[in-house]
């Protein structure tokens, strides 16, 4: 039954988004994020629900004029395509074409729907519509296991959904890490009033997300959320009342935690006794000298046991590099490498802009902190993707183009054409957007 019903959700929402094809950008961003279908038992398991709806989306981007030409007023989304063409030449320079080609064909899928999704939402109330999607997609998944971790006292480790990119401890607390700002965003964006209990659903929402990063004992989330957290103190408005209800919230999280989430954290100043982390200093040394000598890098695979013989001297296979950096660095090489940190910088200075032009707009209050909030979720990123091979996860790349998107309405003073209330999102979604049948005005 549940199988039948998500199946028919799923073909009337693909309807629609072939006359509106921005819900199917939406769409997509869903099931990349949250896989639903997996929680099916039957027949629509294993459907290749993402594909029906990439399609579906490509063909109503055809058909519709309420389009927009991505490539402006920020590098980020120019720097992604120069990132997928070199991704694409270092993987056709490896050495293992075919057996690579599943990783190549799901990041080109990843940087493709991207531009897509940026070139579809573009208006104010397509843009919360995404921040909505990517915060619930993941924060639902956070608070049922944070709700776990608060239940057994920590005892057990949090693993994200099966078959997806966060199933493994390490990289779930990181992505719950980098939802929990966009939490903190759409609470603000609710009237305190009319809407109190939806505000302290998310507030609730955000502080068991951070339980279960912390009940998933991973290292490099508790680094990603300890820096999280300062880049949120320092940006409070009150730091003595924020630094307050910081110690407050971080004194209750540990209370619940057991010792062996102590011991295992410990394990951060003594990484030379740690075998795991030994492991990925040898991964990255690796990754060096496949950079040093390959101008495109290696490929996606790195973790042959002769690569670590010719570097090193010693005789180990199947360990990656447990970062984004030097999984970037190892499969493409240095000028790859450049172009990722290139992304993550072009998004940085957008949000800076968006910052300091928009501060002073009555009508652009929103944009300031959506963007400010979306450094602080980058951040999470930056750090706890330091011990992660996560470099073509797709939540970090969202979270850029949230900071694009805006940028880009900012430029336009979209608040002249297109600003929506919240309350106005659900007639909205029936009636079409306000710039209906025309592309956004250029500057």
């Amino acid at each position: 039954m549940r199988d039948v019903i998500f199946t028919l959700l799923m073909l009337g929402a693909m309807g629609y988004a072939l006359r509106k094809p921005w819900v199917g950008a939406l769409l997509w961003v869903w099931m990349g994020l949250m896989n639903p279908h997996r929680y099916t038992f039957g027949f629509a398991f294993n459907l290749p629900w993402s594909m029906m709806v990439a399609g579906v989306t490509l063909i109503g981007l055809l058909r519709t004029r309420e389009r927009q030409w991505p490539f402006r007023e920020s590098w980020a989304p120019g720097l992604v395509l120069l990132f997928t063409v070199w991704i694409t030449l270092s993987w056709l320079n490896g050495r293992f074409v075919d057996d690579d080609f599943p990783m190549w064909s799901r990041a080109l899928k990843t940087f493709v729907m991207l531009l897509v999704m940026m070139s579809l939402v573009y208006t104010r109330e397509r843009i919360q519509a995404l921040v909505w999607v990517v915060a619930l997609s993941i924060g639902v998944l956070g608070a049922k296991g944070g709700a776990f971790t608060v239940a057994t006292g920590g005892s057990y480790r949090v693993w994200g959904p099966a078959d997806s990119w966060v199933f493994d401890n390490n990289a779930f607390a990181v992505a719950l890490i980098m939802v929990i700002p966009l939490l903190r965003y759409l609470q603000t964006q609710l009237p305190q009033q009319s809407h109190r209990w939806y505000r302290r659903a998310l507030g609730l929402a955000a502080v068991l997300c951070a339980a279960a990063a912390l009940g998933s004992q991973s290292r490099g989330g508790f680094l990603a959320l300890s820096a999280m957290g300062l880049l949120l103190w320092w940006r409070g408005r009150n730091r003595f009342l924020g630094a307050a209800a910081l110690v407050l919230v971080v004194a209750w999280l540990l209370m619940l935690m057991p010792e062996s989430w102590f011991d295992r954290m410990r394990t951060i100043q003594s990484y030379d006794d740690d075998v795991s982390a030994l492991g990925r200093l040898a991964a990255w040394k690796v990754a060096i000298g496949l950079a040093g000598d390959h101008l495109t890098g290696a490929g996606f695979t790195t973790g042959l046991s002769e690569y670590f013989y010719r570097y090193l001297g010693i005789q180990r296979e199947g360990i990656v590099a447990h970062s984004i950096y030097f999984e970037v660095l190892g499969q493409h090489g240095y000028p790859g490498l450049l172009i990722f940190l290139a992304i993550g910088v072009s998004a940085w200075r957008a949000a800076s802009r968006v910052r300091k032009e928009a501060r002073d707009i009555p009508e652009a209050q929103w944009c300031v902190s959506l963007v400010s909030l979306c450094q602080v979720s980058l951040l999470g990123y930056a750090v706890g993707g330091a011990f992660l091979t996560l470099a073509f996860y797709d939540l970090p790349y969202y979270v850029l183009a949230m900071v694009v998107l805006t940028r880009q309405w900012v430029a336009r003073r979209g608040w002249e054409t297109d600003a929506l209330l919240p309350s106005q999102w659900t007639a909205q979604l029936r009636s079409g957007p306000v710039v209906s049948g025309a592309m956004p005005a250029k500057r």
